[in-house]
């Protein structure tokens, strides 16, 4: 393994330094301090041209200026709660509404838009970026100082893993997830990767994007990826999931297996032999295929991301869970432990 550091640029927090992974089978992964972003991963595809396979800006100011959440660490609370809303020990608590009436991916300044502090180590296998941020009680309002360490590591294997943990000093809410947008292609639309996802149902959202509470099969539906499927096979459809949406942008179910991690999803882009599997100790996986890119953002070599022209896997518990109590519980008590696992793992064939 080779690890090399950088700065990366000035942020409203202070300077950012960017962290680069290489293994000896081609595999390139650099991720900035700056709100946990992953920028790049370089991957060859089945004839050892290397290209990047995830959106990524080529400065820490496009970090700081842009939305999108491009490649970020998100949290506290990764995806939706209606009307910012949630009560814990009898206490309701409202949370910022910055994504019309809701609460999106932890809100204004949440851990997308942080300077964590970083320490990078380089083993005979793999090369460990260590980062960690103290989240103050109050802080966009959630309950409890939280303490946050997120672990990324590159092996030789090809993979790279992201490990969670947090403790609390107060009871609080807390889903962590990582915001990479991948296309497998390196360029293009990602409507003709064949994706499949390990989960025989999902939860419904209505027009607002939350969900409804109900746990629906996925059989018979668009949202049925339970053998591999091209993305574009049913994302037309005429059905109320994908008119909400437009497009996939929904929690699934993910199966039960005999060990904490499980796979969650594969994917496979015909044209560059690459080949994806994302693994987790998490209940759930948000297949989010990039409907509300618009071009009107433009990242590495001025390249104009539409829509489709990436897709988001992000490992989570439910979104709203704290309002629906028969989704996994996202509470994390006073004295316990908050630690989950996801791993990306790149083939070619």
């Amino acid at each position: 393994m080779k690890l090399t550091q950088r700065p990366f640029g000035q942020t409203p927090y202070g300077e950012a330094t960017l962290y680069t992974f290489t293994n000896d089978n081609g595999l390139e992964v650099s991720i900035t301090n700056y709100g946990g972003a992953i920028t790049s991963i370089i991957v060859p595809d089945r004839s050892g041209n290397p290209g990047d396979v995830v959106l990524g800006y080529e400065t820490v100011q496009e970090y700081v200026e842009h939305p999108r959440f491009m490649g970020a660490l998100i949290g506290r609370y990764a995806n939706r709660i209606a009307n910012g809303k949630f009560s814990l020990n009898g206490v309701e608590y409202q949370l910022a509404q910055n994504n019309g009436a809701n609460h999106l991916h932890g809100g204004v300044k949440a851990f997308h838009k942080v300077l964590w502090s970083a320490e990078a180590e380089q083993l005979p296998n793999e090369a460990v970026l260590h980062l960690s941020y103290f989240s103050r009680d109050g802080e966009e309002n959630y309950p409890g100082n939280l303490s946050v360490r997120v672990d990324y590591v590159v092996n030789d294997h090809n993979e790279m893993e992201i490990r969670y943990g947090a403790a609390t000093d107060k009871d609080t809410i807390i889903n962590l997830t990582n915001h990479s947008y991948f296309n497998l292609a390196g360029g293009g639309s990602i409507l003709d990767h064949e994706l499949l996802i390990n989960a025989d149902a999902f939860t419904p959202v209505s027009e607002d994007l939350i969900p409804t509470g109900e746990i629906r099969k996925v059989e018979g539906t668009p949202m049925d990826f339970s053998t591999a499927q091209k993305i574009v096979a049913r994302i037309n459809e005429s059905h109320d999931q994908l008119r909400f949406t437009g497009g996939y942008d929904h929690n699934f179910v993910l199966n039960d297996s005999e060990t904490p991690l499980k796979l969650a999803a594969r994917v496979f882009d015909a044209r560059s032999g690459r080949t994806l599997e994302v693994l987790t100790t998490q209940p759930g996986l948000q297949f989010y295929s990039g409907n509300f890119l618009d071009g009107s953002i433009k990242g590495r070599g001025g390249v104009a991301y539409e829509k489709y022209s990436a897709m988001c896997l992000e490992t989570q518990h439910f979104p709203d869970s704290p309002n629906h109590p028969n989704f996994p519980s996202t509470v994390l008590r006073k004295g316990e432990m908050f630690e989950e696992l996801a791993v990306f793992r790149f083939l070619a064939e």
